[in-house]
């Protein structure tokens, strides 16, 4: 499914990249993307359930149109500090997730952590973007999630795979993120995640120089 809008002809210019959001039709499996980034999920018998908490209500409408062209269910309720929970339903076309993402056994917590293999598209960056990409002029932000030690080597590794070798950054530098910095790597980003979504500020969405 094309991400730009059916209004406006495409860029005769532009060229599809191989790994970039429109390369292929979404999927459930790009949700791997929040959980690169600060996403949760959990696990009930065979089920389970991701849930994530955004800054900003523009990511809210985003996050759940994704969501929906997935054929996954959303709410979202407003939390203490002002920010936002989106939460899916126990589901089991979710279950893969929860299994390929928590450590086992079960007492360890439900600790996340990519599962062997893992690699980024424009459709996983581009969730990963809705959900917690920044723009820190002259670079931009992946927020991670706080206490998601076990992410940070696969998830940089997979970053670099794509082209987009990124510093990570700790609590007291505005991490834990990912910075991705230079002029060739952001215009990168931009061509892997597709159009500015309506609902997303322009200076909160990667575009080429």
């Amino acid at each position: 499914m094309p991400l730009t809008s059916p209004d406006r002809p495409p860029d005769p210019v532009r060229q599809l990249s191989l790994f970039g959001a429109e390369a292929a039709d979404p999927s459930v499996a790009d949700l791997a993307g929040l959980l690169a980034g600060p996403g949760e999920v959990s696990r009930m018998g065979g089920t389970a359930r991701l849930s994530i908490v955004l800054d900003a209500a523009w990511r809210v409408h985003v996050l759940v149109a994704e969501l929906s062209r997935r054929g996954v269910a959303a709410t979202w309720e407003a939390t203490a500090d002002g920010r936002h929970l989106v939460r899916t339903s126990y589901a089991s076309t979710l279950a893969p997730l929860a299994l390929a993402w928590l450590l086992d056994p079960p007492t360890a917590g439900e600790v996340k952590r990519p599962p062997a293999g893992f690699h980024l598209n424009g459709r996983r960056l581009r969730l990963w973007v809705a959900a917690a990409g920044a723009a820190e002029p002259p670079g931009f932000l992946l927020r991670l999630g706080a206490a998601d030690e076990h992410c940070r080597g696969p998830v940089g590794a997979a970053l670099a795979a794509v082209g987009l070798p990124a510093v990570l950054l700790d609590a007291q530098a505005g991490g834990p993120a990912y910075r991705i910095t230079g002029r060739r790597r952001l215009a990168r980003l931009a061509d892997l995640i597709g159009d500015r979504p309506p609902a997303a500020p322009a200076a909160d969405w990667p575009a080429a120089p």
